[in-house]
């Protein structure tokens, strides 16, 4: 089922809950109608807390922006997150200098063409943290060669594990993707339905 007609499992803030909440956080005016806030912020405090750890990440990092954002939509990906997928498509193309092909080689991206070395670096760490819970010595040793730095390389550590952190609750509390929100970005295609060989 899409996370579009999904019942969130924690019911959502009024839009007038939300405003005076965000408000008083510092959220911008323009992310209150966004639900994971919209459910997050009835615990405002941790709410508050990952919003900083994740702004750090965003808008303060030694790790290439468009790096992450692949890194987080391979996770948005493999983990079947849609929410996560639906808002880092916008903010990728819209902020961090990533294409529509950047986005969509994630869905495969060992036979990608497109991809380069650095690319496959990090989606090769990320698709291991997932399915094993730590990146091995040869991937490691990719990342190395194409991350410049040591705090560059550890931010991208810490990208993996607060994404995939953020999919985890997202699934578990089953944030709704907002009713105005095309399903799996681009083309309607989720996980399931790549993986059958199935185009919308």
């Amino acid at each position: 089922m899409s996370e579009n007609r999904k019942t969130p499992r924690i019911p959502l803030l009024s839009a007038e809950e939300m405003a005076k909440i965000g408000t008083e956080a510092g959220i911008p005016p323009e992310l209150h109608d966004r639900n994971i806030f919209r459910i997050l912020f009835q615990s405002p405090r941790v709410a508050k807390a990952l919003q900083g750890l994740l702004y750090a990440q965003l808008f303060d990092s030694a790790f290439d922006g468009r790096l992450r954002e692949l890194v987080i939509m391979r996770i948005g990906w493999k983990t079947n997150c849609e929410y996560e997928w639906v808002q880092h498509w916008y903010t990728a193309l819209k902020a961090f200098g990533c294409t529509e092909q950047d986005l969509l080689e994630v869905r495969d991206w060992q036979a990608s063409t497109h991809l380069g070395a650095a690319e496959k670096a990090v989606l090769a760490a990320t698709d291991e943290v997932i399915s094993t819970g730590t990146i091995s010595d040869e991937t490691w040793a990719r990342c190395e060669q194409n991350l410049e730095g040591t705090e560059a390389r550890l931010e991208l550590v810490f990208a993996i594990a607060t994404w995939h952190a953020v999919s985890l609750m997202l699934r578990c509390i089953k944030v709704p993707v907002e009713a105005d929100t095309v399903s799996w970005p681009p083309d309607g295609c989720s996980p399931e339905d790549f993986a059958r060989g199935v185009s919308r």
